[in-house]
């Protein structure tokens, strides 16, 4: 056995020479391994140098270096690229995508609550964006609601004060109800919102937020907004 079951670590042959080149390069793939985040998932040409223990999980599709390794965790280590092979269950932090992806075996699913050996999953999102207020009594948002997504709720930031003519306040929702999230909510920077629906809205198609101007027309402002949501990942034919 010349390495470790689960992290492929290297292990010291007896009488071995030059001992700490085989002890680093596992305390390497050890610090890559634990607490797993990689730099990105998408980016498919090795980098020509980095930074030591900067980490990618090599995307299909992947050229030079990495176009055998599709699925694996890219890792710079003392000047070229080692990897570790993922075993089903592994879970990482994709900092590219600001969320956790897990390893059923065959592929990588982002933001997996559960998932099962041939990729059927429930995925649990938070999908956060920023909305500039345009002038007028209502602005639909340009970043919707998915296609076959649960929603919970939506949650608000105000990051630039919302005003206009007579504006008292705001209200969010959809088209045909554009309060299911909120009313009277605050035009100061700071200003929140938690909009909560008593039974979760299922939505079969993309959908825009609609924020409403209460009282007046807007001017301008600005509102960071997060839809909480959970979305179902059907298994995989083969």
């Amino acid at each position: 056995m010349t390495s470790t079951a689960q992290l492929g670590l290297p292990l010291l042959m007896a009488a071995q020479a030059q001992k700490h080149v085989t002890v680093n390069e596992a305390l390497a793939r050890l610090d890559a391994a634990a607490q797993l985040r990689v730099t990105s998932s998408s980016v498919d040409v090795p980098p020509v140098t980095g930074v030591d223990g900067e980490s990618y999980l090599v995307p299909a599709g992947a050229s030079g270096a990495w176009s055998a390794v599709a699925g694996r965790i890219a890792v710079w280590s003392n000047g070229g690229w080692t990897y570790l092979q993922p075993r089903a269950g592994w879970r990482l932090w994709d900092a590219e995508k600001s969320a956790y992806q897990t390893f059923d075996g065959t592929s990588w699913t982002p933001d997996a609550l559960a998932i099962s050996s041939n990729g059927a999953a429930m995925r649990w999102r938070v999908l956060e964006f920023d909305h500039t207020i345009v002038p007028g009594a209502r602005n639909a948002t340009l970043i919707e609601i998915p296609a076959n997504a649960q929603v919970y709720g939506v949650t608000g930031r105000v990051i630039a004060s919302v005003d206009g003519p007579g504006v008292a306040g705001w209200r969010i929702g959809v088209a045909g109800s554009d309060n299911r999230y909120g009313s009277g909510l605050g035009t100061a920077t700071g200003s929140y919102l938690v909009g909560l629906t008593g039974t979760p809205v299922s939505y079969y198609s993309a959908t825009p937020l609609v924020v409403v101007a209460e009282g007046g027309t807007f001017g301008g402002g600005c509102i960071r907004l997060a839809i909480h949501m959970l979305q179902l990942e059907p298994p995989r034919a083969a």
